[in-house]
């Protein structure tokens, strides 16, 4: 996850926060916006994880494919030479 993101989600945190313990409500009122925003700030770094996780196994895949058709067509190049090598010393 970039350092903006997690500023950004430090900073949404902290603002929520310290707008609910500055209204003007009962204690338990308090504690209860304090979970449902502990709650939707969890959703949301859960959601920017899922995303972080599904954007590396995506380049992973590509990066492993990419690395699989650089090893064939290698493969087939030092086929083609072992065989000219033969027809040649034959």
């Amino acid at each position: 996850m970039s350092k903006t993101m997690l500023g950004f989600l430090a900073g949404a945190a902290v603002g929520a926060l310290a707008g609910i313990l500055l209204a003007p409500d009962k204690g338990s009122e308090t504690r209860k916006k304090i979970a449902s925003k502990a709650g939707d700030i969890k959703d949301s770094v859960k959601g920017t994880m899922n995303e972080f996780a599904d954007k590396v196994k995506e380049t992973y895949s590509s990066v492993k494919g990419g690395a699989q058709d650089l090893k064939d067509e290698a493969t087939a190049k030092m086929n083609t030479a072992r065989n000219e090598v033969k027809n040649a010393l034959s």
